[in-house]
C-alpha cells in the first residue's frame, strides 16, 4: 500500500474524492486489495488521478513514460515523478522510448507511436507486476475534444461515444469531472505538478480544439462541454443497441462465414449501413462499401479488394475470401511423391492391387491405376476449356458444366485443385475421379490419395 502522510490532514468528506469514489463505482472500476498501475507523466491531471487513487486507499504503482520528444522538459518531467513517487512512498518504474525512431520505422505520427508504445508497455508492466487494471488521466474535457475531433475525421458513432470508462485493462476514473475541477482541487490540496510546453501550441490538432473551437463555442454557449459531455455518455448507450442490432442483422446476412445473402441484406431497414458493418471489419471502406452496394442487383462476377480480402458478386451472394498469399497456381508434384510442402494437405502412397484391397468410400480418398498415369503429375486451377470423363460415366463433360451442376461459386471454382498427369485431369480434387484412371481387374499398382480437407 502507498503511504501519504502528507495526505493525513485532507478532509475526508472532500467532494471531489466522493465523486471520484462514486464514479469507481458506478462503472466498477476497481475492486479487491490487487494494486493499480497508474500512468503518471506529471503533469496535473496525473499527480491528481494518484493522489485521488492513494487517497481512496488503493494500492499504486506509478508508471512513467521518458519519450525523449522535448529535450530538457522529458527529463524534468521524469525526475519530478520520480521524486513523488519516492516521497509517498509508492513503487516506480520508468522506461526510454525512441519514440521518433519508431514512428518513423512504422509510418506513424508522433502522437500515435507514443500513444501504441505506452499501452504496450503498461500492458506488458500490468502482466509483470499483477495489477488489476491501469489508470490513465483522461477527464472529462479530454473527452469533449476526443468526441470534436472524431466528429471532424467522419468515424461515425462509435468515435461520437467519446473514451468509455474502461477499454479491457484500462481505466479513466477522473472521467466524470473536468480539467477546472482538477487543477482546482490540486490547489486547494497544495499539490504540484509540471507543465508541458507543447500544451501551449495549437500546431497539434487536438490541442487547436482545446486552445481555439471550444473557447469559440464556449463564447457562444458556455455550457457547451457539459452538453457535448452529456451526449457522449447518451451515444454510448445508443451505441451498446446499435451494436446489439448490427450483430443480429449480421447473423441473418451472413449465416456462414464468408457469404453474405444479398436478398436478406436488403430486407434489412437499412441495407448499406450494415453492409458497411461488415465489410469494415474485413479492410473495406466506406466508398467501396457504395460500390460494392450499387451492383448488388446487377450481373454477377464483380470484384472488389481490400487489404485483406477479396469480395465476389456471385449470383444472390457476396462471397469474401482472404486474399492468397504467394500461393501458386500449379505445382509440379513427379511421380516420387516425397515432396512435404504441398500448396494443400494431399498424401500418395502407391499400394499392390488385389482382391483383398479396402477401398474407402469417400470424396477425399483417390484410388488411381498408377499404369495409367503419363509423364509427370501436377497440381494446379482450373482453365477455360478443362473437360474430364467423371467416374461412372462415358462422355466428355466440361469442368464448367460440372462446377454448375454442383452449384460452385465463383470463388470456390477458382480455388477448386486439379491433379493432372501429361495428358488429362486425372482428379477434380476432393469431388470426383477421370473415369479413364478408374482401378481395373488387370492393375497392377494402385495410387491411394488422401486429401484431408480443411
Amino acid at each position: 500500500m502507498c503511504v501519504l502522510g502528507a495526505f493525513c490532514g485532507w478532509n475526508r468528506g472532500n467532494r471531489m474524492i466522493g465523486k471520484i469514489q462514486a464514479y469507481i463505482e458506478r462503472h466498477a472500476l476497481l475492486a479487491g486489495e490487487a494494486p493499480v498501475l497508474v500512468g503518471v507523466s506529471g503533469g496535473a491531471d496525473s499527480v491528481a488521478l494518484l493522489a485521488l487513487l492513494c487517497r481512496l486507499g488503493y494500492a499504486c504503482v506509478v508508471a512513467h513514460c521518458n519519450f525523449h520528444l522535448r529535450g530538457d522538459e522529458s527529463e524534468r518531467d521524469e525526475a519530478f515523478v520520480r521524486g513523488l513517487a519516492e516521497r509517498w512512498q509508492i513503487p516506480f518504474y520508468r522506461v526510454d522510448f525512441n519514440t521518433e525512431e519508431y514512428a518513423r520505422k512504422n509510418r506513424l505520427s508522433i502522437e500515435m507511436a507514443a500513444r501504441q508504445l505506452r499501452y504496450e508497455w503498461f500492458e506488458n508492466l500490468r502482466q509483470e507486476l499483477g495489477c488489476q487494471a491501469i489508470a490513465v488521466a483522461h477527464h472529462r474535457d479530454d473527452n469533449v475534444e476526443t468526441v470534436l475531433l472524431n466528429l471532424f475525421r467522419g468515424t461515425g458513432l462509435s468515435g461520437l461515444r467519446g473514451m468509455r470508462p474502461r477499454n479491457g485493462y484500462v481505466i479513466r476514473p477522473l472521467l466524470g469531472v473536468s480539467r477546472q475541477e482538477i487543477e482546482a482541487w490540486l490547489c486547494g490540496e497544495g499539490l504540484s505538478f509540471v507543465t508541458d510546453s507543447t500544451n501551449c501550441s495549437d500546431l497539434f490538432t487536438r490541442n487547436f480544439i482545446r486552445l481555439r473551437v471550444l473557447p469559440l463555442l464556449e463564447s457562444r454557449q458556455p455550457s457547451v462541454k457539459e452538453t457535448i459531455a452529456r451526449s457522449a455518455e447518451y451515444l454510448s448507450g445508443v451505441e451498446v443497441i446499435y451494436r446489439a442490432a448490427i450483430d443480429r442483422a449480421r447473423r441473418e446476412v451472413m449465416p456462414e462465414e464468408g457469404r453474405l445473402l444479398i436478398d436478406t441484406l436488403l430486407c434489412q431497414v437499412e441495407p448499406r449501413t450494415i453492409l458497411f458493418e461488415i465489410l469494415r471489419d474485413y479492410g473495406f471502406s466506406r466508398a467501396q462499401v457504395d460500390q460494392v452496394f450499387a451492383v448488388l442487383e446487377g450481373e454477377s462476377g464483380r470484384r472488389f479488394y481490400s487489404s485483406t480480402h477479396q469480395l465476389v458478386k456471385d449470383r444472390g451472394a457476396l462471397l469474401l475470401a482472404p486474399l492468397s498469399v504467394d500461393q501458386p497456381d500449379t505445382v509440379m508434384i513427379g511421380r516420387d511423391f516425397d515432396r512435404l510442402d504441398w500448396p494443400l494437405p494431399i498424401e500418395f502412397c502407391l499400394i499392390p492391387n488385389s482382391p483383398d484391397l479396402e477401398i474407402v468410400k469417400s470424396l477425399n480418398v483417390a484410388y488411381l491405376d498408377y499404369g495409367r498415369l503419363r509423364g509427370n503429375l501436377l497440381l494446379r486451377h482450373w482453365q477455360e476449356g478443362d473437360w474430364f470423363i467423371p467416374f461412372g460415366m462415358r462422355g466428355r463433360k466440361k469442368l464448367s458444366d460440372y462446377f454448375s451442376d454442383h452449384k460452385f461459386s465463383r470463388l470456390a471454382k477458382e480455388e477448386q485443385w486439379l491433379l493432372c498427369d501429361e495428358e488429362s485431369i486425372v482428379w477434380v480434387v476432393g469431388q470426383r475421379i477421370d473415369d479413364r484412371y478408374r482401378i481395373k481387374a488387370e492393375t497392377e499398382m494402385v495410387l491411394r490419395i488422401n486429401f484431408y480437407a480443411r
